[in-house]
């Protein structure tokens, strides 16, 4: 069987206020065929946001000037609890790019890694339920009417839920609506989807946003015909990266995760990921491709 892929990206993203590198800033893992056909693998670690994107557009357009398909993981979520979309009444047929849209109209995320992320959170919580709820978890100096530091109550029947059906599927799953503390993902994807959303634009139909454009499905060839870029969702936690000598433990991680998905596209067994597991509800099913998505790898 054929790889699915060329190259294969991974991004290790960042909601820093200010350009940081080194630990806990942005990382960029690139694996692809050398000179000799050989793969190699490169680490970047832009300083700010927007050195990262305009980083990702050069890679992604040098590969397909030379006509190789991409994956491309980020390592943040692609898409928000079920029900978001209709609560926010935002209007479209695509809840996920519904919510995309409208996360690129409220998103300030400036040249230096200045950003309004709370404040994002805090507007969409007014519009929700005009309180300090879903999104929760903020500096002192950042709280406001509608976000506290502490979350305040939990999810009840008539909430968007707390966790996606992606988080339940996982070990110690934290819900996007954490925007501050350890483990927290929520600035990610409040920062991310906005990136992810400009480089879905630029490419127009050859770049496919998994599974939302895809299907939820074990993807072939002709699926992906006249598709430059595969864009995915990915949890740090499928593999364990084994360091080499003097390498940051990003580095390692997006290293790991490159090699992992090459592995398993070079035998075969990557096709089969981009679809769920047997016996899965429909109404999961549904949920994922129109609104939460998934992450690639996950059970």
């Amino acid at each position: 069987m054929a790889r699915l892929f060329n190259a294969y990206l991974i991004v290790h993203w960042n909601a820093a206020a200010k350009a940081t590198a080194g630990n806990d800033s942005i990382w960029i893992g690139v694996l692809k065929r050398d000179v000799r056909f050989r793969f190699a693998f490169e680490a970047h670690n832009p300083a700010t946001r927007a050195a990262a994107e305009a980083l990702l557009i050069s890679i992604l357009e040098d590969r397909a000037k030379r006509r190789e398909r991409v994956l491309i993981g980020f390592d943040f979520p692609l898409g928000l609890p079920r029900a978001l979309a209709t609560g926010l009444k935002l209007p479209g047929e695509a809840p996920w790019r519904a919510v995309w849209d409208q996360l690129a109209k409220m998103v300030k995320d400036k040249a230096d890694n200045t950003n309004n992320r709370f404040g994002v959170g805090s507007e969409i919580n007014r519009r929700l339920t005009d309180g300090p709820f879903p999104f929760w978890g903020c500096p002192p100096r950042d709280t406001l009417t509608t976000l506290q530091p502490k979350r305040g109550r939990d999810h009840g029947p008539g909430d968007v839920p707390e966790f996606r059906h992606v988080e339940l599927a996982q070990k110690s799953p934290q819900p996007v609506w954490k925007l501050y503390y350890n483990g927290a993902v929520g600035p990610q994807a409040i920062l991310g989807i906005p990136m992810v959303r400009r480089l879905k634009l630029a490419h127009g139909e050859a770049l496919k946003a998994w599974p939302f454009e895809t299907g939820w499905k074990a993807l072939t060839e002709s699926d992906l015909a006249g598709v430059d870029v595969v864009a995915a969702e990915i949890s740090p936690g499928i593999v364990k990266p084994g360091p080499l000598p003097g390498e940051a433990k990003e580095t390692a991680q997006v290293r790991a995760l490159a090699e992992h998905f090459a592995r398993l596209d070079d035998a075969g067994k990557l096709a089969p990921l981009f679809g769920p597991a047997k016996g899965l509800d429909a109404q999961v099913i549904e949920d994922v491709e129109k609104e939460e998505g998934w992450s690639l790898g996950v059970a």
